[in-house]
């Protein structure tokens, strides 16, 4: 008995896939093979009511869009009859009625930086635009809001000229990522009053993850003002010994201290234009600093900084406006990136590791240094630095390393590859001598230099193709020369040979014009740096 009415369950079941639908007496048939009991009886009824639900939402669907829906769904308790074969039956053959329709799913938020709840404009906080008036609340306040909200942007829109003075964008507890859109001017106060008796920094961002400065915007420092009143206590460029100009007419050309009658009200400190410091995974695109009092682009105690695509402007004779400055920062990546200033394109300091420059052109400037490292008897620790593929053009050095006497430390693991420069003074400097006044004690105690590659360096020179200016206590040693082309053009200076002083390493190739003091092998003495010395 069991069996058969398994059987019949099936039966009907298989028959309510197909059209027309199955009617009594089909069914009353079905169950006159089989003997007739009370259960049989229940059966029946239960299937009449099946029948009679299954008819009537078929009919339904037939008229509506929903048909193909209604199959799917008989179509699905059909498979789950198959897998429930053992299982109550009773509990299988509920009423069936129209299969519901999900309701459409909400709409989700927009994408960050569509959102209005993420984006804070500085005009919304009361900022004017208009050059003029002070905006610097109004930039406080928009970031006050940003700093709360993940991954918000602040909008700093394009065609207006905020006129802001030193503002501190700080953390440490501020959301992430947060995006600073930079397509309109900021403009540096034109005197010093809001500048106090001296700060550091014009515009800092600090103690922040994830901050991204980007834009086709302006950061303009205005930096004409504090260049005039430049101080003759202030420090020159040490290669500047270096250049003997062939007549006095050019002299005037070099950095020389401007006197004026700003004297006494400037600050003792000259401020950076936009400083990140303590911050981790840093970004700076699209926009262009010009006219710094003094640094354009610092990053001091940061970790996973990328710049890229970006400019720096100022004039050849603006004093100290280094291009972008990094110090104690590691995992640095700049590239494609334009640089002209008064001072190094590139100034890489003590605890920088883990630098990788490459694709950049740099001039007018001193080129990219590392240092001057040991001012004052301090440890310095540099290593693993890249610099490759730059064009430099009209500048006062190429690629520099500088320490000074006393210091301690070291540099190590130096790449400089595939340099291309055009009119510069002296493309490849050691100098270990460095002193930025004029005149520095003599001192025996050394930062240690090695492991120096230089490849692949072409192009023209103005007063000298190679300096190499090593301590006498603590010689340079592992420097490496391939593939040097260098020729004289003759300007306006004393034109000079290559230069070396205790350097210490091997040339792998024929040099253009021959370097041939170069030292090769170790030296046979060196002094021993002591523990504390050694980074």
């Amino acid at each position: 008995m069991s069996a058969q009415l398994h059987g019949l369950e099936e039966l009907i079941l298989f028959k309510l896939q197909i059209s027309p639908p199955l009617s009594a007496e089909t069914i009353f048939f079905s169950f006159k093979m089989s003997p007739f009991t009370f259960k049989s009886l229940t059966l029946v009824l239960l299937v009449s009511l099946l029948i009679w639900s299954a008819t009537f939402g078929t009919c339904n669907a037939r008229r509506g869009k929903h048909w193909r829906q209604s199959r799917r769904f008989r179509t699905s308790m059909y498979k789950k009859k198959e897998k429930n074969h053992g299982s109550n039956h009773q509990h299988n053959h509920g009423s069936r009625s129209k299969p519901k329709i999900s309701p459409p799913a909400t709409p989700g938020p927009p994408k960050t930086g569509h959102n209005s709840a993420v984006i804070f404009d500085v005009l919304h906080f009361g900022a004017k635009g208009d050059g003029k008036t002070d905006d610097t609340k109004a930039f406080q306040a928009a970031w006050a809001a940003a700093c709360k909200v993940e991954a918000s942007t602040i909008i700093i829109p394009s065609k207006y000229e905020f006129l802001v003075g030193p503002i501190s964008f700080s953390g440490p507890y501020c959301q992430h990522n947060i995006v600073f859109q930079l397509d309109g001017t900021i403009l540096a106060p034109t005197n010093f009053k809001p500048f106090g008796s001296g700060l550091y920094q014009w515009l800092e961002f600090t103690k922040l993850v994830g901050i991204t400065v980007q834009g086709k915007g302006f950061i303009d420092g205005r930096g004409a003002i504090w260049w005039q009143d430049y101080s003759s206590n202030d420090p020159l460029d040490g290669e500047v010994e270096l250049i003997v100009p062939l007549n006095n007419s050019v002299a005037e050309n070099l950095q020389t201290p401007v006197s004026s009658s700003l004297v006494g009200k400037m600050p003792n400190i000259k401020p950076t234009a936009l400083r990140f410091y303590g911050s981790f995974n840093v970004t700076v695109t699209g926009i262009t600093i010009r006219n710094s009092p003094q640094c354009h682009l610092k990053f001091d105690n940061c970790v996973g900084v990328s710049v890229y695509s970006m400019n720096v402007l100022s004039p050849a004779d603006s004093p100290n406006t280094d291009g972008i400055h990094l110090q104690n920062s590691r995992e640095v990546v700049i590239h494609n990136t334009n640089l002209a200033c008064g001072d190094d394109c590139i100034s890489i300091q003590t605890g920088c590791s883990n630098v990788y420059i490459h694709n950049v052109n740099c001039g007018p400037g001193h080129g990219i240094s590392i240092g001057g490292l040991g001012k004052d008897n301090t440890k310095a620790c540099v290593a693993n630095i890249t610099v490759r593929d730059v064009n430099m053009h009209n500048t006062m050095n190429g690629v520099r390393i500088k320490t000074w006497q006393g210091g301690s430390g070291s540099v190590q693991g130096v790449l400089f590859s595939n340099i291309q420069v055009s009119e510069v003074q002296v493309p490849i400097i050691i100098d270990q001598f460095y002193c930025d006044k004029s005149k520095c004690k003599n001192q025996t105690t050394a930062v240690a230099l090695s492991g120096i590659t230089y490849e692949r360096i072409r192009g023209t020179y103005t007063v000298k193709p190679v300096h190499f200016a090593c301590s006498d206590s603590l010689p340079c040693t592992e420097v490496t020369l391939n593939t040097i082309e260098l020729k004289p053009l003759q300007e306006r200076y004393h034109m000079y040979d290559p230069f070396c002083w205790r350097t210490f390493g091997e040339l792998y190739s024929e040099t253009v014009p021959p370097i041939d003091c170069l030292k090769n092998g170790k030296p046979l003495k060196n002094q021993i740096q002591t523990y504390h010395d050694v980074c």
